[in-house]
Order: C-alpha cells, then sequence, then structure tokens
C-alpha cells in the first residue's frame, strides 16, 4: 500500500497544501479567538530575517524607528471621511476599560494615519523642521470575516512608515523611493521573489491616498498577492489635522505626506511562491537556517565531526544548525528539515568519516551527492547563490509563462479563471471594465508602462492593466 503524502499535493487541492505546509512546518498556528494567529518560533525566525533586512534598507532612505499607541481615540478617525470610510467595516473598537465605559470609544490600531498625525502636527513648526521620516514596527488588527494564516488574519505584524514633505513633488519622490529601494530590492534580492512594480487604479487605491504603488506577485496556482504599497497621501491628512510648516518665504504651508507598509504576509507569499509538494523552499538570503548538518548516528566520532564542521561552517559565514538528535529517526529529522526549506543539508555517519566525505542534499534544485568534507566550507556560499539566483529565475519563468496579453474583458477573464495574468490595453478596460472584472472575482492588480515600469498618472498613454484572481 503506497504510503500517504506528508501533505496535500498542491495540483490536488492548492488552499489545502497550504495549510498543510503551514502547519507542518511549525511556521503558525490558530489562535483562540477567530482571525488571531500564533506565530511559531520557526515562522518568527523568518520574520525576524525579514524586518532585519527591510529595516536596514528603512535607514538607508534616512528614516527613523518610534512607536505610537495602540489604541487610537474614535474621534481622531472621523477627520478623514475617505480614510475612516475605508476602514470602518474592519475595526475593532474598544468601549469598556477598568471595569467601566470609557468617555471616549478607542480603536485598536488598523493603521496609524490617524495618531501619526496627531503627532506631526505638534512636531512640524518649520521648514528645518522636514522632511520628517517615520517608521514603526508593530501590529494591527483589521477584523477579517474569511481568516486564513498568514495572508488573512485580524491582527498581523508590519511595519508602517508615514512621512511629511515640503512639496509635492519631495513627497511623490519618496514614496517612490521606497517602492524601489527599500520593497522591490528587499523582494527580488532576498526573497527572490519576481514581482511587478504598478500603480494602483483609482477603486483599489489606499483609502485617503492620491496615489498607491504596489508590487504584485504570481503564486504558485498563479494567483496574484499584493506584496507591499507605497502611498503618496497629497494633503488630504495635514488638512484634516492642520499640519503647517512656516516657509523659508515666512508663509504657513500644508505638508504633503507619505505612507507605506508590508507585512507578515510575506511570509505566505514565501510559502506560496516558492513551496513545493516536499514544503519550504527558503532563499539562502533569507534563510535564518542556511545549512543543517545532521548526525545519521549517535556515535561518537560522527558527533564530533558534525560539530566540527557546523564550526567551520560558522567561519565561513554560513547560518548553520547542527542536528545531533540521534534520539530521533534519522529520516524523520530529513523530512522536517525539508518541510522547513533549509537550503542545504550536511549528512555524516560513520561510511562518511571512513570516506572523508559527507553526502550533501540542497533542498532549492533537489538532488544529492558526496562531498569531501574538507571542500564544504569553500563550496557552500557559492552553492547559496547558485540557490537564490534559481528561485528567482523559476519565479519570473512562472510569472512570464502565465501571462498573455488579451484583447478584451471576456479574454481577461477566461485567462485568469484559468490560473494566469493578463495585459489588457486600460484605454479598452476602464473603470466600467474594472467594474464588470469583479462579478467574476477578478481585479485589476495595478497599472504599468508599455515597457514595463510604472506610469505617472492613471491615464497616461498606453498604460496596460495586469489583471488576475488575488490573494
Amino acid at each position: 500500500m503506497a504510503k500517504a503524502p506528508v501533505l496535500t499535493p498542491r495540483a490536488d487541492d492548492f488552499p489545502r497544501w497550504y495549510q498543510d505546509l503551514v502547519n507542518k512546518a511549525e511556521l503558525a498556528d490558530n489562535g483562540p479567538v477567530r482571525g488571531s494567529m500564533v506565530i511559531r518560533p520557526y515562522g518568527y525566525g523568518l520574520w525576524e530575517r525579514m524586518q532585519q533586512e527591510m529595516d536596514a534598507r528603512i535607514k538607508e532612505t534616512g528614516t527613523q524607528n518610534a512607536y505610537f499607541p495602540v489604541l487610537i481615540p474614535q474621534s481622531y478617525l472621523a477627520r478623514e471621511a475617505d480614510h475612516v470610510e475605508g476602514f470602518a467595516p474592519e475595526l475593532a473598537v474598544v468601549t469598556h476599560g477598568g471595569g467601566k465605559e470609557l468617555e471616549e470609544p478607542a480603536v485598536v490600531r488598523p493603521t496609524s494615519e490617524m495618531i501619526i498625525n496627531e503627532y506631526f502636527s505638534k512636531w512640524v513648526q518649520s521648514y528645518r523642521d522636514l522632511p520628517l521620516l517615520i517608521n514603526q514596527w508593530a501590529n494591527v488588527v483589521r477584523w477579517e470575516l474569511r481568516p486564513r494564516l498568514f495572508l488573512r488574519t485580524s491582527e498581523f505584524l508590519w511595519q508602517e512608515g508615514h512621512t511629511a514633505h515640503a512639496t509635492y513633488e519631495e513627497a511623490r519622490d519618496f514614496a517612490a523611493l521606497i517602492h524601489r529601494k527599500v520593497y522591490e530590492d528587499f523582494m527580488v534580492n532576498v526573497l527572490a521573489m519576481d514581482v511587478v512594480p504598478g500603480r494602483k487604479t483609482v477603486k483599489e487605491r489606499f483609502a485617503g491616498a492620491i496615489n498607491t504603488l504596489t508590487l504584485e506577485g504570481m503564486m504558485g496556482d498563479g494567483k496574484a498577492l499584493q506584496m507591499a504599497t507605497s502611498h503618496e497621501l497629497g494633503q488630504n491628512f495635514a488638512k484634516a489635522f492642520q499640519t503647517r510648516y512656516l516657509s523659508k518665504e515666512g508663509k504657513q504651508e500644508l505638508v504633503w505626506q507619505t505612507s507605506w507598509g508590508s507585512t507578515t504576509r510575506m511570509i505566505g507569499a514565501l510559502v506560496m511562491m516558492h513551496g513545493d509538494d516536499n514544503g519550504l523552499r527558503v532563499p539562502p538570503r533569507l534563510a535564518q537556517v542556511q545549512a543543517v548538518v545532521l548526525a545519521i548516528k549517535g556515535d561518537d566520532a560522527v558527533l564530533a565531526k558534525v560539530h566540527e564542521i557546523g564550526d567551520r561552517l560558522r567561519a565561513a559565514g554560513v547560518r548553520v544548525r547542527v542536528d545531533d538528535r540521534t534520539d530521533t529517526p534519522f529520516g524523520r529529522r530529513v523530512v522536517d528539515w525539508e518541510l522547513k526549506g533549509v537550503p542545504v543539508r550536511i549528512e555524516v555517519g560513520p561510511r562518511d568519516l571512513e570516506n572523508g566525505t559527507a553526502m550533501l542534499a540542497r533542498r532549492i534544485p533537489g538532488g544529492k551527492e558526496p562531498v569531501a568534507i574538507d571542500a564544504l566550507a569553500g563550496l557552500l556560499p557559492t552553492l547559496l547563490e547558485e540557490d537564490q539566483a534559481l528561485l528567482l529565475r523559476q519565479s519570473r519563468e512562472r510569472r512570464e509563462s502565465r501571462t498573455s496579453d488579451v484583447a478584451g474583458l471576456g479574454e481577461a477573464v477566461e485567462v485568469a479563471a484559468a490560473g494566469g495574468w493578463a495585459r489588457i490595453p486600460w484605454a479598452d478596460l476602464g473603470e466600467e471594465g474594472e467594474a464588470a472584472l469583479a462579478a467574476h472575482a477578478v481585479t485589476v492588480r495595478c497599472l504599468v508602462a508599455e515597457d514595463g515600469s510604472v506610469p505617472d498618472s492613471d491615464d497616461a498613454p498606453g498604460n496596460v492593466a495586469i489583471v488576475a484572481r488575488a490573494y
């Protein structure tokens, strides 16, 4: 009788495969309140690595980290009508505290434009205070009716940047800088994810923004996932909070603002873009464990050698874990590390010691071969970079092979329903066509220029709509 697979095959049931993998790779578990999530140590380790990489890029732009309260007076949200309307269905509101009804209800942070602008209006007095560049790493709550771990949960972790500038041009350019130099660079060069940078349509724009820039990734089933967004807020919030500065000419002027964010949703994207029927495949530049050295048996010489190999690899700059849990069957440990997607496994047993070799298994391209133990430290950094490049190439090839140019709305729906992306001239689709797509659970993910760049306006000549079903 055939042995049951560890994971539901992706081709049989992609959503079930995703849930199996998140569970069995020990990434997360459902929390006690519907829509909440417990991020387990291995999953949180991935988030920590993402934080480190993005935080460094954010700070290179001159942005500083700060922290703002999780509870926001409900009256703050009423100051910007479009913003509050956009978030109203997702709000969690605290009405009692300390055993008493609150004089004013407090909203659990769904995003921080409101409370941050309250303080920006105090901190910005003169042109010398600009630009004001703030980021915070925090949690937010947006009540979710159809939760799915990492992709849609009522509470999730994120970073949110908020900035104030003297001119529209400065704000526009800073939003584009974050989009390009922080998010796209991180996703392509660390997550090994091919993403399409584009401009959201008016319908898909962030509530209260005048422009939203997005990065869209194609998952393994062909659906799109919005990976990160950067917003030009114009002066909408500045007007609501009277955030003004004294210009060099001695005039009181409203600031121009941006906000931008990325979330733990990226862990879900990592699963769906790079995972296979054996589990995760973690890009080496992201991996908290790039190589695991496994002792096959609890022989004293084997145990000493796996720790020696671990030390050599650490000295070579490889993030390594030694697995000497020989009281757990070797086959089970191999399956566990495959599920977790560690890029390289180095297996050592008594016979390997006799030959001066170790068995090298590569998770990303697959396959295993004996390698001289003395060669491992010199070889691994090169192999890890090869595997990083392979994941990005596979990601790009998937998107390119499953993206089609179409002539009309009907063809766009067919392509999206079949698990692909459609490209259609925005002039042919327009807002009416976008509304018609919604009836088929299809959306315009973003607008791009003919050459694939980000267009300067919603109606720029030659704009192309990227159309797909999405998470």
